[in-house]
């Protein structure tokens, strides 16, 4: 074989194994248990999941539509919604700081954050 090709094919199964190792690094990471809600930009919950009661509630805004949010079990969702299409009831409970549960009629959003002090 070439010793051209040789090389390539170092390379590529280098580059595979690295690749691997970064995916089950980032897919084994846990999301913290720092949650907001913000809404038209702005904090207006906060809160650790780990120390919540289950409960549900209702965020309601005049400019916008209402949400109901769920938290059970250390999770937290968005469990009815009056906005038309329903997505953010749809993407289910929160699992990771890559996809946050967004409602964009009602300009809703709940994400993970590492502190408190950092929305």
């Amino acid at each position: 074989m070439n010793t051209n090709i040789k090389k390539i094919l170092w390379i590529l199964i280098a580059l595979f194994i690295c690749s691997a190792i970064l995916t089950v690094f980032l897919s084994s990471q846990t999301p913290g248990n720092i949650v907001l809600i913000v809404q038209d930009g702005k904090v207006i919950e906060t809160f650790d999941l780990t120390k919540e009661q289950n409960r549900t509630f209702t965020i309601t805004s005049e400019n916008h539509g209402e949400n109901t949010v769920c938290i059970k079990d250390g999770t937290i969702c968005i469990c009815s919604a009056s906005c038309p299409d329903q997505t953010c009831v749809h993407m289910g409970v929160l699992q990771s700081e890559a996809a946050p549960i967004v409602c964009l009629p009602n300009k809703l959003l709940i994400r993970f954050s590492d502190t408190e002090a950092n929305p």
